[in-house]
């Protein structure tokens, strides 16, 4: 199957059955076609992007005791595997350009994305919440607009939403122990495993397609668009080890460990969105 064919499927069809089809193999991409953007994917009408006030925030984890609330921080977390899935396709679209090697290992890190979205939405259903049931933001997709080239997605995407997710993986494994589910627990292990090999892979690109007297971490912080910033890379605790198991140098780390996060005040009045 063609790339910008399964691409085109993902960011056009409108169900979720659809965009998580696996990618006919071989992959291919004999013809990656001409750039093309969208304004917004297609999805059933219950899904569509909402405002962020209209989407329910992630539930503290002090309720997580409350089968609904785990539900729903599923909910959530589904939406942005799914977000980060249609992020991908329309990357392949907007840079049609981008190196063969790059894109067929895209068509891989996508893969993982469709089984973490259904691995979310099969968890929140157990525990009582169909997909779709609450309203769901579009954070992730409306911030790659912004993207003018491949080296934006590798310093948007892999190193700063999933560079994060090193860290909120293992932070949410502990919140669904402490609230006595080891299997949402197991879940994201599962995610976070992944996660190490998809920012591997966003880092290892940044190093190619970088100018090669450009250090990464200059590369990296020269192509994120405000309001992207490296704080963004962080959770609660800052993780080291799964970060240079990802191939992130010493020199990157250090300055990673620098910033300082959003202040709550900011972050409640929305400056840092």
């Amino acid at each position: 199957m063609e790339l910008r064919a399964f691409a085109e499927r993902i960011l056009q069809s409108p169900t979720i059955a659809e965009k998580l089809l696996p990618l006919d193999p071989p992959a291919t991409d004999a013809a990656p076609g001409t750039p093309w953007r969208i304004e917004a994917p297609s999805r059933p009408d219950n899904l569509r992007f909402a405002g962020r006030k209209q989407a329910p925030p992630m539930p503290l984890p002090k309720t997580f005791r409350d089968p609904a609330k785990r539900a729903l921080a599923h909910h959530i977390m589904a939406n942005h595997e799914l977000q980060a899935l249609e992020v991908m396709a329309f990357t392949l679209c907007a840079f049609p350009d981008a190196p063969p090697e790059f894109r067929l290992g895209m068509a891989q890190v996508m893969a993982d994305e469709q089984r973490h979205t259904r691995m979310h939405i099969e968890r929140a259903a157990v525990l009582g919440l169909q997909f779709g049931a609450v309203p769901v933001n579009g954070y992730f997709w409306d911030k790659a607009q912004a993207f003018t080239s491949v080296l934006d997605y590798l310093a948007g995407l892999p190193l700063t939403f999933e560079g994060g997710n090193l860290d909120h993986t293992l932070e949410f494994a502990e919140y669904f122990d402490i609230a006595g589910d080891p299997r949402s627990a197991a879940l994201m292990r599962v995610i976070h495993r992944d996660e190490i090999e998809h920012v591997r892979f966003g880092i290892d690109w940044l190093r190619k397609l970088k100018p090669p007297e450009q250090s990464d971490w200059d590369a990296y912080v020269s192509h994120l668009h405000f309001p992207l910033k490296p704080e963004k890379s962080k959770g609660k605790t800052f993780h080291r080890e799964p970060r240079l198991e990802a191939g992130l140098s010493e020199d990157f780390l250090t300055e990673l460990a620098k910033v300082e996060p959003t202040p709550p005040d900011q972050i409640k009045r929305g400056i840092s969105k």
